[in-house]
């Protein structure tokens, strides 16, 4: 039998060699890399053998997990419905976005529907959150609180008391002592996720982590942490705005891409009820440059108002700049209108921004990117009654998005009366809207705009 062979892996980056060396290739780290235990090959001898492993059938049955609601009803939206026993929740975010707030108010709202809650922090002393608790309102609240980093004294501390949610604040603090690394290292970031989702599973308790960010706004840390948890949640906001999104991005107990919005406020996150109104400014002058996008945030539809500001530019090279959308989105969207519908945009500068700090990745909003951009170019404005949803294509037709009449009834809720939205969508009842199809591109300019 061969023999297994150590393998070598930089704490930084995760990157495995099948040697050391003294600086990392992969990210260029140095004094990085360790050397990790080889995995056993297998069974040592022919008599021994492991225990047979329990098969059911597809088509057993087994009723869904029970759940526990919080009281906040957005993030229960996010959760699925509520939290669910044994499971676990990594939580990313920006630093200084609320991620501590939210769990703190999140763990007084569960203790106060009757579940045992412990709060660990690795960040703070047991009186800085005392302090915020305090500040929040929640000094009452029957929530167990502790501060420490060894892992070992940690499981020890949940196994003695045995909670219904155990909250981790934050699992890059969490120093594991069979582990030689330092703390938020690779290695130590995926050993303690490890102890934490076996132990959530095996006691049956919720353990929520709390994950720090990159630059690039993933969570730092191993990628095979998000594969361990159940549930992948992404706190997310500007810091001018008082507005917070909560998006899942992973959830095996309930729909992926749900958000929860909140507003941040001198006592804590409220939540939004209505998130649509939140976003849309006042409609009351029509101003050249501003389309209102019915979208799709998992199963809720939220309206949306997209800024555009177009303007000569004495560069060079004009100036792009994208807030809450795709920055490459954008670029395709004005080569589709210089190349189809002829309208050029070399020599002007181009703003774009979703306004209330929301970020729009459906595909459904070319159109309304389109209209802002044209209205600002044109300096002709939308009518303020109008929303617009639909995916332009690159040969500049207009294609259907989903859920047209969830979109449409959002809207004639709100007060709005028309919509622009591709030809062929399966609007069903439009509530009384009034519906402008078009088939392409050069079609929407010409009726709106009188260009193409």
């Amino acid at each position: 039998m061969a023999k297994a062979q150590a393998s070598f892996t930089c704490t930084a980056c995760g990157a495995s060699f099948p040697k050391w060396s003294g600086r990392c290739d992969a990210c260029g780290a140095w004094n990085s890399i360790i050397e990790e235990a080889p995995l056993s090959s297998g069974p040592k001898s022919l008599g021994a053998k492991g225990r047979t492993v329990p098969l059911t059938d597809l088509s057993a049955s087994e009723p869904p997990p029970p759940r526990a609601a919080s009281g906040i009803s957005e993030l229960d939206r996010v959760l699925g419905g509520g939290l669910v026993p044994a499971s676990a929740i990594l939580v990313g975010g920006d630093p200084g976005i609320g991620k501590s707030t939210l769990l703190l108010q999140a763990a007084a709202s569960f203790a106060r529907q009757g579940l045992s809650c412990l709060y660990i922090s690795g960040e703070e002393a047991s009186a800085q959150v005392r302090m915020r608790a305090q500040r929040l309102g929640l000094a009452e609240a029957p929530v167990r609180l502790g501060a420490e980093t060894n892992l070992r004294d940690i499981l020890t501390t949940l196994d003695a008391e045995r909670p219904r949610l155990a909250i981790i604040d934050s699992i890059q603090t969490m120093w594991l002592d069979s582990v030689e690394a330092a703390p938020g290292s690779v290695s130590q970031v995926r050993a303690a996720a490890h102890e934490l989702v076996t132990f959530a599973k095996k006691r049956g308790v919720a353990v929520i982590l709390v994950g720090h960010v990159t630059k690039d706004g993933q969570i730092a840390g191993p990628r095979v942490v998000e594969h361990m948890v159940d549930t992948v949640l992404y706190f997310e906001g500007e810091r001018g705005h008082q507005f917070r999104i909560l998006r899942a991005v992973k959830n095996r107990f309930g729909p992926a891409d749900e958000i929860g919005v909140f507003e941040m406020t001198g006592s804590g996150l409220s939540e939004v009820q209505n998130p649509s109104a939140l976003f849309l400014s006042s409609r009351d002058t029509p101003a050249p440059g501003a389309a209102v996008f019915a979208g799709i945030e998992g199963t809720r539809p939220v309206l949306t108002e997209i800024q555009a500001l177009v303007a000569p530019s004495t560069l060079g090279t004009p100036r792009r700049t994208v807030v809450g959308l795709d920055s490459g989105r954008l670029s395709t969207i004005l080569a589709v209108l210089e190349a189809r519908v002829g309208i050029p945009f070399a020599g002007l500068d181009v703003f774009l921004n979703v306004a209330g700090g929301l970020r729009v990745n459906e595909p459904a909003a070319d159109l309304a990117v389109a209209a802002a951009l044209l209205s600002a170019r044109e300096d002709i404005a939308i009518p303020p009654d109008m929303v617009l949803f639909g995916e332009i294509s690159l040969s500049g037709a207009l294609r259907p998005g989903s859920q047209t009449e969830n979109r449409l009834k959002e809207a004639a809720k709100l007060g709005f009366t028309q919509a622009a939205l591709p030809r062929g969508s399966r609007s069903g009842a439009a509530s009384g809207m009034r519906l402008r199809e078009m088939a392409d591109l050069t079609a929407f300019t010409g009726e709106m705009f009188g260009a193409g």
